[in-house]
């Protein structure tokens, strides 16, 4: 009976939504554009996902290539240069043409492409 109760109550629990990582890499000198993809794309998760992001299941992050942290990140995501990747579980797309043509002219179709891919990726 112990052990119908038990996975009675396991079934009930919630299943813990994905993850979503959105991690940006660049290296110490970075020009407008490069600023401007960091801007865009911190502003477009926080616009489109705040309640995401206060609950940690959303998080951007930006990486440094010249700094230990975002080497090895870049090393662990196979990351090789100036790079915009959207994560979720074992999924991934990369944004990174997308975000450096849109950055400078058009910041807001970061935010819709970011929420095209996280939708897609969600699938």
């Amino acid at each position: 009976m112990a052990l119908f109760l038990a996975g009675a109550m396991m079934a009930s629990l919630p299943v813990p939504a994905p993850r979503i990582l959105l991690y940006y890499f660049h290296y110490e000198r970075c020009n407008k554009t490069c600023a401007n993809v960091e801007k865009a794309s911190r502003d477009a998760v926080m616009t489109l996902y705040p309640v995401k992001v206060k609950r940690a299941e959303f998080v951007f992050k930006s990486y440094n290539l010249d700094e230990k942290e975002g080497a090895a990140m870049a090393a662990k995501y196979q990351v090789k240069g100036k790079t915009l990747i959207l994560i979720i579980d074992d999924k991934r797309a990369d944004l990174t043409r997308m975000a450096f043509k849109h950055a400078d002219k058009h910041p807001e179709k970061i935010a819709e492409e970011l929420k095209l891919a996280v939708e897609n990726l969600l699938k």
